[in-house]
Parts: C-alpha cells; structure tokens; sequence
C-alpha cells in the first residue's frame, strides 16, 4: 500500500532557538520512501543525524524569528500482517542485549507500580494474547480525551484518569507489557485513519524475537502504519523538542492512501 503523506508546521519565535525535529518517514525493511520533499523558512539552519536506534532521521534545527517546515512524502509499506495472539513471549533469557532496556522504567512508563494490576487483571495470560487483552482493556476503558493530558503525563496519570490522548494510550500499553516482562516501545507514527488527523504514536512489542507494532486506540493497523521513529517514550520520539519559546501559528497533518 502505498501513502502520501504531508506536513506543515509553522511556529513564531520570541528569539532564535534550538529545536530537535523528527517528522520524517522511516525507510527501512518494511517501508520505502518515495517522492521525499522537505522544505524549511530560510533563516533555518538544519543538519540531520540518525534517530534512536537508528531508526529514522532526526535534525537538529537553528531557528531564525519564526520556524516554518514543510514535509511530503510517498511511502510504500509492506508489513506482513500477523496475529498477534499467537505469538509467543520470548524468554527473557533470550533477549537481547540492545532490546533489555525496554522492559526498564522510563520517564512516562513506571511498570513497578503495575505489577498487581498486571497479575490481578489479566492472570495467567502470555505472549500476544497477553498484549492483545491489555490493547482491548485499554480501548475499552480509555476516553480519547486531548484536555485530559499536558505535556508531563505520565502512564500512571492516564491509568488513574482513564482518560487521554494516542501517546497517553502507547505509554499505557508499554507500561502494562513491561510490568509484564515483555519488552515495549514507543512508536511515532502516521496513520491514515487517525481522527483527528496529526501525528499519531502506538506501541511497539517484542514478541517472538521481533518487534511488533500495536495501536491501543484502535485507529492505526499494522499494515497501514507509517513509522517515523522509536523510544522509550515519548521523551525520545516527540515530533518536535524547542530549547526555547515556540509560539504556534499553524500545523497540519494529511496521511491517505493513494495508487502506487
């Protein structure tokens, strides 16, 4: 399937400032890049460098009075479509080395405190079928709420909320697998069917020695995500970070399918 996709952000700012931008694509075995476009205002000075894991690009940007961006793409994805609940947990004596610092707490995820929930809720459940119940109860508990969750929401504020928005439903999930014993990350992504239509973030488990993409809103599958970049939260894979005042003017966000 293949997806346009297009970008625009526009930001006033109080003085120039720095800004770390990661809105771009990922090309990598299950995705290719074609018809790449990205444009910034000319008092921007940008350089790029790899993202966490080296997945996707990321760029350091210099910005001048204001920071305006424009990103298009076209993206083939083709993921193979798996069912989730027939997949094993990997042993935790099997995981590697670069993949154990996601069962580890992070900013927004503290499994310690899930632990209890975790054994009570969902009992002797493993694998993907534990993960496919613990993306079911979070649908089905959780009110899609954007008022419901500042920038410093943590897993344990949603959770006590039940309430907030696509990053707030990822860091649920990945706080529940890892109380689990499996290893969970952060994915931002784009989706076709994400309403309202912006950046989107889901989760990504590691199941059967491979990373497997799952969204707990409901509005993303596997097959018709577009990923841009991995974390161990939203800390690491935010769309944008300012080290300064951003004022927004305008940003916009169109993914849909279109003939390849």
């Amino acid at each position: 399937m293949r997806f346009l996709i297009r970008a625009h952000l526009l930001y006033d700012t109080t003085q120039p400032c720095d800004l770390l931008l990661q809105i771009e694509a990922a090309a990598d075995d299950t995705q290719r890049l074609h018809v790449v476009e990205m444009t910034f205002d000319p008092d921007t000075v940008e350089h790029s460098l790899d993202g966490e894991e080296g997945i996707g690009t990321r760029r350091w940007i210099q910005t001048g009075s204001r920071f305006e961006c424009r990103y298009q793409a076209e993206v083939d994805v083709a993921r193979a479509v798996v069912s989730l609940d027939s997949l094993p947990q990997t042993a935790r004596v099997e995981i590697p080395a670069d993949v154990i610092q996601f069962l580890m707490p992070s900013r927004y995820c503290h499994p310690e405190l899930f632990f209890d929930f975790v054994s009570t809720q969902f009992g002797d459940l493993k694998g993907g079928a534990l993960i496919s119940a613990m993306r079911d109860w979070i649908e089905s508990n959780f009110t899609y709420d954007s008022a419901a969750s500042p920038a410093g929401t943590t897993a344990t504020d949603s959770f006590n909320n039940l309430s907030g928005v696509c990053r707030d439903y990822a860091h649920m999930l990945i706080t529940l697998a890892r109380a689990a014993g499996i290893p969970a990350r952060f994915v931002s992504v784009y989706g076709p069917d994400v309403k309202p239509q912006d950046f989107h973030a889901v989760a990504e488990v590691y199941l059967d020695g491979a990373w497997h993409l799952v969204d707990a809103t409901g509005m993303a599958k596997p097959d018709d995500i577009v990923r841009i970049g991995v974390g161990r939260d939203a800390a690491d894979a935010s769309f944008m970070t300012s080290y300064g005042r951003m004022d927004l003017v305008e940003q916009s966000v169109e993914v849909r399918r279109i003939a390849s």
